[in-house]
């Protein structure tokens, strides 16, 4: 496993200037700064044996690295952005003086404060932050759909994306997820896209395909693959997610209790899926159509199809602040419900996480959709 790979630009670029404001920051005793060469060393150190002999190492000693620079990485992205927001201050107060006396009289002293509180501020979000990750909320939503159904006029639909089963979403949090989802009582459990991270193996010596097992709904449970199954052992994914006892849906469709046809997509990024046209045009057009798909690109296709309900994931609404107003730049809809025409969509920002265990701005959920045929 790679050591998170997106926080080399981290350790390249926001390091040396959080080191260097530090430093300044500081008393110039021994004291203090033996020990803060010492930690970014030692970081820097862990994260490069990581980053190159990751094929090398054991697990045992890739995962606590992956957390320990994963960590360090939430920090240095959070200090930064507070260390940007000082330097404006600070820039302001040179070209329109306005700190008081007794500020610009004990400057060691305040940036000393200034360094300790940007320190435990950002300790106390990536705690909450990691707090987020480990206990997902369960979100409702009402949807209505103006077709009949011939067995009910509702239905109770779990559903579940991006577990990223893995390094960081181990046994105890499938089996959170199962026992969620099981509380609900649900008539169906879908999942979206991305239920193993990158490397097979960690589901196969779990055996997170024994939790899977343990869901309950009538309909049954039904998975669709994401690009992270695509990633790695792409074969031993699909032999493992055979063995889960849910219904794989890649470019097919099922009629549920010959109520409502359900339709899950091959992932956006095998550019050889099916058409949603060609999956739809023998279907009945007076049955609602329920689509699962990963990567939330298909609206206008969906709704040219006169798909129902689009259910989708892949975005994590972006997983860590700011990220998430970037998402809204990427994507039609890239978090929540969304209408287009007569289609009804909705994604989800994943019940897992992708990188380090920690969200910003952001929740794990599971979804509940209470559908109404009408």
């Amino acid at each position: 496993m790679k050591v998170f790979f997106g926080s080399i630009i981290a350790q390249l670029l926001l390091n040396p200037y959080v080191f260097w404001r530090g430093w300044q920051a500081i008393p110039a005793k021994k004291s203090w700064r033996i020990p803060y060469i010492l930690f970014f060393a030692v970081e820097l150190i862990v994260f490069f044996i990581g980053f190159f002999f990751y094929k090398l190492l054991s697990d045992n000693v890739m995962i606590p690295i992956f957390y320990f620079c994963g960590t360090w990485y939430i920090h240095l992205l959070y200090i930064t952005m507070v260390l940007l927001v000082i330097e404006v201050v600070r820039l302001s107060n040179r070209v329109y003086p306005w700190f008081p006396p007794w500020v610009t009289s004990h400057w060691a002293q305040t940036k000393l404060t200034l360094f300790s509180l940007v320190i435990i501020c950002v300790g106390g979000l990536t705690v909450h932050a990691y707090q987020t990750v480990i206990h997902p909320v369960v979100k409702h939503v009402n949807i209505t759909i103006p077709k009949g159904s011939c067995q009910s006029d509702s239905l109770k639909v779990v559903m579940m994306s991006d577990l990223h089963i893995g390094e960081v979403i181990d046994k105890k949090q499938v089996q959170k997820f199962v026992s969620m989802s099981n509380a609900e009582q649900p008539d169906m459990v879908v999942i979206v896209g991305d239920v193993i991270d990158y490397e097979s193996r960690f589901a196969e010596q779990m055996h997170a395909e024994y939790d899977l097992q343990r869901l309950k709904a009538p309909l049954g449970t039904y998975i669709v693959l994401g690009n992270h199954e695509y990633r790695a052992n792409r074969n031993a994914k699909l032999r493992w997610l055979q063995k889960t006892g849910a219904t794989l849906m890649i470019d097919s469709v099922v009629l549920v209790d010959n109520s409502f046809y359900l339709i899950g997509r091959d992932d956006f990024i095998n550019k050889t899926r099916k058409t949603l046209s060609s999956l739809t045009k023998n279907l009945d057009p007076g049955k609602p159509k329920i689509l699962l798909d990963h990567q939330p690109w298909t609206f206008a296709e969906a709704a040219m199809n006169h798909i129902d309900l689009g259910l989708y994931g892949h975005t994590h609404f972006g997983q860590l602040w700011p990220y998430p107003l970037l998402m809204k730049f990427v994507y039609e809809c890239p978090y929540g419900y969304h209408r287009k025409g007569h289609s009804q969509f909705y994604v989800s920002s994943g019940i897992g996480i992708a990188g380090p265990p920690y969200r910003v701005g952001t929740v794990s959920e599971m979804v509940v959709l209470h559908i109404y045929f009408k």
